[in-house]
């Protein structure tokens, strides 16, 4: 596998006005794709934090702000794929083949709303080979008819509302494939991260699909495959993957700051 280092940041700031109970999801976990070598997290002021893991793995933090300015500031240098790998014509696996863990990215859930696409799905993939090519065709189809536009939605939107309006952000764009793919019985999630050199830079979203017996990367965002990932999150939809959930009256970042920096090039 041909690695890179990546050293990635997010920096959250709110201006809080009562104490106000919070769940951060800006941990990435070492895995298969990625090796986290460093990590630097810092709250100010410094509040009581609980740790603990959610059911799709997923690194969370749990703790109250109180009444002022409050920040949450995060790095890590992590060892990530270069390339995704690609694997055209790998099968399609049969639900009784499935492992447990990937079956519930087989059914409709919030945002991806799976039983209401299933005639589009087949549609799309008439001519594609069951699995990995028709993963393929639903991301290539995705491109051509939905367009990507940063910044043109601030709240979730569903797969059916995305394909409606034909156009959506990062996390729209895969929630529509995400649903496409699950009317094929193919299961599907959504992953939340960093993308290396992503235009503009931000937190992004994309999807993976299991074929062939594995997780694959999609993106219907990018021209082509492209590596340089780190993930933080992974789940069945945005409600499964928000980098922060606070609970009391409506709270939004007063800023955000993204980066992504190259450390090392390419290395077998």
């Amino acid at each position: 596998m041909n690695t890179i280092w990546l050293r990635t940041e997010c920096d959250l700031n709110f201006d809080v006005a009562i104490y106000t109970p919070f769940v951060f999801m800006l941990r990435p976990r070492s895995g298969a794709e990625q090796w986290v070598a460093q990590e630097r997290y810092a709250i100010t002021p410094s509040v009581s934090v609980v740790e603990f893991t959610d059911a799709y793995g997923n690194l969370c933090q749990r703790l109250i702000a109180p009444p002022g300015s409050f920040a949450v500031s995060t790095s890590a240098e992590v060892m990530a794929s270069a390339h995704i790998d690609t694997a055209a014509g790998a099968p399609f696996v049969p639900v009784q083949n499935l492992p447990e863990a990937t079956l519930a990215y087989l059914l409709p859930s919030r945002y991806c709303e799976a039983d209401r696409l299933a005639d589009l799905a087949r549609e799309i993939t008439a001519w594609a080979a069951p699995g990995y090519d028709q993963v393929a065709a639903i991301n290539s189809w995705i491109q051509g008819a939905v367009h990507y536009a940063p910044g043109s939605s601030q709240v979730p939107t569903s797969a059916v509302e995305v394909w409606q309006r034909g156009f959506g952000v990062c996390r729209d764009l895969a929630h529509l494939a995400i649903a496409l793919c699950r009317s094929l019985v193919v299961p599907a999630r959504l992953v939340v991260g960093y993308l290396k050199d992503l235009e503009p830079m931000d937190l992004h979203a994309w999807f993976e699909a299991y074929v062939g017996d594995r997780w694959y990367t999609f993106d219907p965002t990018q021209a082509g495959p492209r590596g340089g990932r780190v993930a933080i999150a992974y789940g069945r939809d945005a409600a499964d993957v928000a980098v922060y959930s606070q609970y009391g009256p409506a709270l939004l970042p007063s800023s955000m700051r993204v980066s992504v920096q190259l450390l090392s090039k390419p290395s077998a």
